[in-house]
């Protein structure tokens, strides 16, 4: 993979994660049980976010540390909210550790990324290696 699509998969994916924290966020204000009805609607906008992102960035990166499964089993055990805010402690304890699980397979597919990025360096034209620019 060249330079540039990794530094674009390693931001893609590092704005993924700042969904799945938001995801985790919802998790939490459903526990409180103080949320509205456009906290409800952000929350199935950040999982269609969650699903339709997940599928670009699989079609860019092979990794058995991820599993499509598990991520839309996750997002798809919460239909809502409210629903969420009906469970049980066991419920959000089991959900919190399948997110927890998800994220640091995100996590160490965005290490793997990074190290790959360290040892691909841009290709620099004549020109711009002769002035210290770039490619």
């Amino acid at each position: 993979m060249d330079h540039n699509k990794l530094d674009a998969l390693i931001a893609q994916i590092e704005n993924y994660l700042e969904c799945w924290k938001q995801f985790n966020q919802f998790l939490a204000l459903a526990r409180t049980k103080k949320f509205g009805q456009d906290d409800e609607t952000q929350f199935l906008e950040l999982k269609a976010v969650l699903a339709q992102q997940l599928e670009i960035i699989l079609a860019a990166v092979e990794s058995s540390a991820l599993n499509r499964d598990e991520v839309f089993q996750l997002v798809g055990s919460v239909p809502s909210l409210r629903y969420l805010a009906e469970q049980n402690e066991g419920v959000h304890r089991n959900l919190e550790n399948q997110w927890h699980k998800i994220y640091i397979g995100w996590q160490s597919i965005l290490g793997q990324l990074k190290v790959q990025q360290q040892t691909v360096e841009p290709k620099k034209s004549f020109w711009g290696s002769l002035f210290g620019g770039g490619g």
